[in-house]
């Protein structure tokens, strides 16, 4: 039997290696990305070479309709949809002191707004699948805040709705899907990509992980496959740290 999964942010990063976690034959992916189709097409040929089938998917969360654009055309171009893992987002670390009211409303609009339209346009399309799973990519910066620690307060704030959307969801939704999160922590970037920390503040970020590393994209890839396994079908509403233990 197939399984048709759809990744938002799988050109890179946590959303790359969820799509080789999951990959095996039998296994249909839409890899959503904004504009890097030169690493959705290197996300997508893993897939393949694993046996799965991979269709490409391109879209600006942050315009209006097209969460709900991605996933019609990933429904259509798979035939339904069985998992939703939305990842898609970036990371704010702008004090409230400089935060504009636009860069606010950004964090809001792309991962909490744009959760909250992916959800409600995969609805259906979930509620008519096998075993079907609503997963979704929050961050430790919900949780984390001391004065020792960066903040990330335009992101921390769209994350924390994006958990309580996933808990409501969980309600409404039972007893036919199942909808959790996953909240990494620091998590190793690949080369060239955007971070949001200096080498010398992730020096001093190291120290307070209890595990003394970052984690790496495929640890918190194997939280989110596990979710979306058939074996996890007695689990919802849940927030799933995978964070090296910071949250503690």
């Amino acid at each position: 039997m197939t399984r048709r999964i759809l990744i938002t942010g799988s050109a890179s990063g946590i959303g790359a290696a969820t799509a080789r976690a999951l990959a095996a034959p039998g296994m249909a992916f839409a890899l959503h990305t904004r504009a890097n189709r030169q690493g959705v097409e290197r996300t997508a040929d893993a897939v393949r070479e694993a046996g799965g089938t991979a269709a490409l998917i391109f879209g600006d969360l942050e315009d209006a309709g097209a969460p709900e654009g991605i996933v019609i055309e990933a429904a259509a171009a798979l035939g339904g949809l069985d998992v939703l893992v939305a990842n898609a987002g970036f990371a704010d670390r702008t004090p409230v002191a400089s935060l504009t009211a636009a860069g606010f409303v950004k964090s809001q609009a792309v991962i909490a707004q744009g959760f909250f339209a992916l959800a409600q346009a995969a609805y259906p399309f979930l509620a008519a699948g096998t075993a079907p799973r609503l997963i979704a990519v929050s961050s430790f910066v919900a949780h984390l805040f001391r004065t020792d620690t960066p903040t990330f307060p335009a992101s921390a704030a769209a994350k924390a709705a994006v958990e309580a959307l996933v808990k409501a969801l969980a309600i409404e939704w039972s007893p036919g899907i199942t909808v959790n999160a996953v909240a990494p922590g620091y998590t190793r970037k690949e080369a060239g990509a955007h971070r949001a920390l200096n080498d010398a503040q992730w020096q001093e970020t190291l120290g307070r992980i209890p595990l003394r590393r970052l984690g790496e994209p495929a640890e918190v890839a194997a939280a989110i496959a596990f979710l979306a396994s058939e074996g996890a079908g007695y689990i919802t509403g849940q927030v799933l740290h995978v964070d090296g233990g910071i949250c503690i």
